[in-house]
This record gives C-alpha cells, sequence and structure tokens, in this order.
C-alpha cells in the first residue's frame, strides 16, 4: 500500500525505534537472572527510544505539538497537529523478558487522530492506519475486524489493574459478569498490541479503564479504519479525554458494551 508522506515517517521512527528497543531486549533476557535485575536498563531503553522517534518525527515535522510518556507535552508552532507518542508500550512485559511489547505513535490534527503506527518489532508486525486509508499490517495485508456475532464464540482483551489501584473493583466485576457470557478473556500486558489485535480480528473487543491518552491513540484509527466500534467506557465522552476504551466488531459491540456497562 502507498503511505502518505506523514506515516512513513511514523513507519521509520517506530522501526528505527523497534530495531534499539529489540537489541536492548536480548540484553534484558540476560539481565533477568542476574541478582542486580533489569529495571534501570529498560527505563534507559524506553528513555533512548523515545529520543530516537522524537528526533525522526520533529526533525520531519519541526513545527508539530508534541506528547510523550517519557519526555511530557510541547506546543508546536502548529497548534492544529500534534505527535502523542508511547515509545515502550508493555514496560512490564519487556522487564520480565517477554516478547510482547510495541512502540506507538499517533498523529492527531484538530483533535483527531488521522494516522496511527503501532510497532511489535519483536514479531516484526507493523499495525498501521490513515483516516480514509483503512487499516494494514506490514506491507499489503488489509485488516478487518472479525466477523464473529455471538458472544459465547468471542475471546476478548483488557488489562487487569495491579499494585492496588483504584480500577481493580470495577474490571474484577466486569470479569464476573462477561467470562460466563463468552469463550475466554487475555490479559496480555499492551494496551496498544490489545487494540491492535482487535483490528486484526484476532479478539473480538477489548475495554480497559485508567489509560493514558498515549496508549490508546494510535490504536483508535487502526480499529475504526478496520471496520470497528470505539468508545469510552461512558459513551458521551471523549475517548482520548476520559482514559478508558472499549471497542469491538459492530456485531458484537452493542452486546458487549452492555455486559461491561452492566446496563
Amino acid at each position: 500500500m502507498a503511505v502518505s508522506a506523514n506515516l512513513n515517517v511514523m513507519m521509520k521512527a517506530a522501526r528505527k525505534a523497534g530495531r534499539s528497543l529489540v537489541k536492548d531486549f536480548r540484553e534484558v533476557e540476560n539481565l533477568q537472572v542476574s541478582m542486580k535485575g533489569a529495571g534501570d536498563f529498560v527505563s534507559r531503553a524506553d528513555v533512548a527510544a523515545e529520543e530516537i522517534i522524537k528526533e525522526e518525527l520533529m526533525g520531519a515535522r519541526p513545527t508539530y505539538g508534541w506528547m510523550a510518556e517519557e519526555g511530557g507535552e510541547e506546543e508546536g508552532k502548529d497548534p492544529t497537529r500534534r505527535w502523542i507518542v508511547d515509545p515502550l508500550d508493555g514496560t512490564t512485559n519487556y522487564l520480565h523478558g517477554m516478547p510482547h511489547w510495541a512502540v506507538s505513535i499517533a498523529l492527531e490534527h484538530k483533535g483527531e487522530i488521522v494516522a496511527g503506527v503501532i510497532f511489535d518489532a519483536a514479531k516484526d508486525e507493523m499495525f498501521y492506519a490513515e483516516k480514509g486509508e483503512g487499516a494494514w499490517l506490514n506491507d499489503s495485508n488489509r485488516l478487518r475486524v472479525s466477523g464473529r456475532h455471538r458472544m459465547i464464540e468471542s475471546v476478548f482483551a483488557t488489562g487487569v489493574p495491579f499494585g492496588g489501584r483504584k480500577e481493580l473493583p470495577d474490571t474484577l466485576q466486569d470479569l464476573a459478569r462477561l467470562m460466563p457470557t463468552c469463550a475466554g478473556v487475555r490479559r496480555w500486558g499492551s494496551a496498544a498490541l490489545d487494540m491492535a489485535y482487535v483490528a486484526a480480528g484476532r479478539y473480538e473487543g477489548y475495554w480497559e479503564r485508567g489509560l493514558n491518552v498515549w496508549d490508546i491513540a494510535a490504536g483508535v484509527i487502526i480499529i475504526k479504519e478496520a471496520g470497528g466500534f470505539v468508545q469510552a467506557m461512558d459513551p458521551e465522552e471523549s475517548v482520548l479525554e476520559s482514559g478508558t476504551v472499549l471497542c469491538a466488531n459492530e456485531p458484537i459491540f452493542d452486546q458487549f458494551s452492555k455486559v461491561i456497562r452492566n446496563s
């Protein structure tokens, strides 16, 4: 598929950061058996990846704004456009030597996400989309959400809050309602990849609370361009501003949302 100049820049930045992270990931796997552990090393790898992405994106589009997990927010000379970046989504997986993490880059224009890239460097899977151009995996595979329409045949994903986070009681109640109605729930530890997997039809749906905008920005447009539905947990709120997300294919969305919203 031919891509725009902006999307080409995003994919190039994601691949460059991904290569750096893969190189460091091999070292992390070795550090897991040491007494010192890998925490400090991973933090450095995360920051280094963000610096690579920023250099690529801001070098190509110096007037755009910037928002990223590590480096905070900067307003650009062009107030209508902003990069939204998570250099390493799935840090805990990375820290423990598990190859399920991603680089996530989105482009926002006038408050709307218009392009997104999620790069699973460990598996060499590049999920990407641009408004009106569909969603794609690697060079030529068009992404479509799943066609399943029965809850009992459907697999869902979520993030189970850890470390005493306030979202845990609600999530446990969600699971108690959902588990008897479906074929299974996965908790793989990367919001960006959970959304990419919905777009690819690997999951029928995904929901989570307590998220940051950089966790989900790229996933929003990839799912929409793959034919899926995306809302905040409260349908009257903005997904990007609410810190919550509920998404699924069209046949499942209403059934799924009723269970999760308990409505």
